[in-house]
């Protein structure tokens, strides 16, 4: 059986200052880290080399072909888009026995389509990937995706969600980037979307994030509301109106907008 959800282009714009939200994938939606530092260790150790822990986390929110690099480094004969694929083809098996879901990720977009606000998935994942985890959620609940394959340079570089936005914004009229909330939980992820010039939430899981005064982080999506989201927009831009000065003098945040500090 499958369902559906309502199309938020269709019924934008949709109320609030929210216009739309930026999705990483692995580790933000879904922890298929686990999936991937297997799928990593088990390459590996077929060429007799070794994989550590760190090596692994080397490899967390980066692009395919960076990590490919990095497993060639560690003594896998294969070429790179030979490595990608094994790789790819692995954690898809393991996907499509399991979804490991993270914690009130389905349930905010869920939430985000039924308000109408748009939502586009951005991952460094191919799209062999991004498809079993689109099709495991209704139809409609990404308005587009974008795929490491169709981008030059992935994660940390902007491009990623610099492509999103501009494709978005040809469907979405006067979209602003102030008012666009890229949500990831890596390090390579929230840079390139800082660097595209989005209000960045992170969420941290597999590795912690740096403090970063232009991030908000929340530690985890469970309980999160689109109410959250728009009082995270709406906080945004009202310190940069107001500046450092009304920022010192606000009162603590509500529970929707946590200044920071506190993969694939």
């Amino acid at each position: 059986m499958s369902f559906s959800v309502p199309d938020p282009l269709q019924t934008y714009p949709a109320p609030g200052p929210l216009q739309a939200v930026l999705w990483d994938m692995d580790g933000t939606i879904v922890d298929t880290e686990p999936y991937w530092i297997q799928a990593e260790k088990d390459l590996v150790h077929s060429f007799g080399g070794s994989w550590t822990d760190a090596d692994a986390e080397a490899m967390v929110g980066q692009a395919l072909t960076y990590g490919a690099a990095l497993l060639q480094k560690a003594g896998v004969k294969l070429g790179i888009r030979d490595i990608i694929d094994r790789m790819i083809g692995q954690v898809t098996e393991q996907v499509r026995s399991a979804v490991p879901w993270r914690p009130g990720a389905r349930e905010l977009l869920a939430g985000l389509a039924e308000a109408g606000v748009p939502c586009v998935l951005v991952t460094m994942s191919e799209p062999v990937l991004a498809r079993e985890i689109q099709n495991q959620l209704p139809a409609g609940t990404f308005a587009f995706a974008v795929t490491g394959d169709m981008v030059e340079h992935g994660k940390p570089d902007p491009e990623p969600y610099q492509l999103a936005f501009d494709r978005l914004a040809e469907q979405v009229p006067g979209l602003a980037k102030d008012r666009v909330v890229a949500i990831e939980d890596s390090l390579p992820g929230v840079t390139s979307a800082r660097a595209a010039g989005l209000l960045t939430l992170g969420v941290p899981h597999f590795l912690p994030l740096p403090a970063d005064e232009g991030r908000h982080d929340w530690p985890t999506l469970s309980g999160r509301t689109v109410a959250d989201l728009q009082a995270l927009v709406r906080g945004a831009a009202s310190s940069a109106v107001d500046g450092p000065a009304a920022e010192a003098a606000a009162p603590a945040p509500t529970a929707g907008v946590q200044p920071a500090g506190a993969r694939h």
